[in-house]
């Protein structure tokens, strides 16, 4: 079963990692601009166009039709790929880090 974890909102955009079974499988980033729903889908390298299509449904099903006001249009972009990691410019020791250096957490 494919599940969504919100990492962040903002007035007009979400943040979610994608579980299925407890693994990650990719990202979605949603942008609301009007009745139009932006999202930009991150996966896997090996994801095949059904499981692409897979995905999709299940962010517009979970996550879009729910939304307010109901959608007119769902514009994704997706990306194939392996994770890199999560980069952060938070300072974790003074001594150590110049403070504009990002760093893997």
């Amino acid at each position: 079963m494919i599940t969504f974890e919100r990492e962040c909102r903002t007035p007009h955009s979400e943040s979610y990692t994608i579980f299925e079974d407890g693994s990650i499988v990719g990202r979605v980033d949603l942008h609301y601009q009007g009745t139009n729903v932006y999202a930009t889908l991150c996966t896997t390298a090996d994801a095949d166009e059904e499981r692409i299509q897979q995905l999709i449904d299940a962010t517009d099903e979970q996550l879009v039709m729910t939304a307010d006001p109901y959608r007119e249009d769902f514009i994704v972009t997706v990306w194939r790929g392996s994770p890199a990691g999560v980069y952060s410019d938070n300072e974790l020791d003074d001594d150590e880090e110049d403070e504009d250096t990002f760093r893997l957490n």
